[in-house]
């Protein structure tokens, strides 16, 4: 029985097993639509312990979406420290920024009124719709898209896991389900080691029915992540470095190199600090580089 059967044949042995053994994350306290905006923009490719300890620091900064499209972009980049890939900050920051002006300062609560908004894809969309807005859609993350294709027995298209995962839906319930199916991803219908004893729902998944058989229907299907690239000695580390090192004032651009990791490779380092520039996460002026909107009154 995949999704559809699920919700046929009721979905009760997975909340009931959500009920007693949930995580306790602090974000699942919050319906406002920019604190989830600010976990979900966290937590992406980023490990759950550290954005519990960076999600309250950040909010008490930025309070509410428009005290954090009236900050300089720097003091935004500067308070991403830690968390990795700066694009989401700068983002986020532009996201705010368009709530204010366009919207003013209230999400849209429609999925596709969402997707406009700069650094909202569909899966970010889907999560404020339903984790700040309650609405009935399925959301998609890694795990809970390797629980939907082992569910169905099969590697799933972008198209049908969205639909399966749209179809388990409790009407009504739309929160309570998507966090049950998050935490049963993570906890239990692991990538490498699925204890399908736990799992309150095994009897109704195909793959577990056929006896777990290789190739994993996870593998290779549409949300299910398959790792990252090589991070030491990528482009990646030294752009992560720049911003590192801009974060406590400018650097030269006889420096850049150094700044980077790349001391002997000025023309890679050149290269890369142009993406960056490109992207509007670094400013260039003459020959020096810093943080976009830093404040340089005395």
């Amino acid at each position: 029985m995949g999704s559809a059967a699920l919700t046929r044949h009721g979905s009760e042995p997975l909340q009931q097993w959500w009920a007693e053994l949930r995580r306790e994350l602090p974000w699942r306290a919050t319906r406002d639509p920019w604190a989830v905006l600010v976990c979900e923009v966290m937590a992406q490719q980023t490990p759950v312990a550290r954005v519990i300890e960076r999600w309250a620091p950040f909010l008490e900064r930025f309070p509410t979406v428009e005290a954090c499209a009236a900050a300089p972009v720097a003091d935004v980049l500067r308070l991403w420290s830690g968390l990795g890939y700066n694009r989401r900050a700068l983002a986020l920051h532009r996201c705010a920024s368009t709530v204010v002006h366009e919207h003013g300062g209230r999400f849209p609560a429609d999925v596709d009124a969402l997707l406009p908004l700069p650094g909202i894809g569909p899966y970010t969309a889907r999560a404020l719709a339903v984790f700040a807005f309650e609405l009935d859609h399925g959301v998609v993350d890694t795990n809970s898209a390797r629980v939907l294709a082992r569910w169905e027995g099969r590697r799933l298209s972008a198209r049908e896991v969205q639909a399966a995962a749209d179809t388990a839906v409790p009407a009504g319930d739309s929160w309570a389900w998507n966090q049950a199916m998050l935490d049963l991803g993570a906890g239990v219908c692991t990538r490498r080691a699925p204890d399908c004893a736990r799992c309150p729902v095994a009897a109704r998944c195909r793959w577990r029915q056929a006896g777990n058989p290789p190739p994993d229907p996870a593998d290779g299907s549409a949300g299910v992540s398959g790792g990252q690239s090589r991070f030491v000695g990528s482009d990646r580390q030294g752009r992560g470095r720049l911003v590192d090192a801009l974060r406590g004032g400018d650097v030269a651009a006889e420096a850049l190199g150094a700044a980077m990791g790349w001391p002997d490779d000025p023309v890679r380092a050149e290269r890369v600090a142009a993406t960056l520039v490109a992207e509007g996460l670094v400013h260039r002026t003459a020959d020096r580089y810093h943080l976009p909107a830093v404040d340089r009154s005395p």
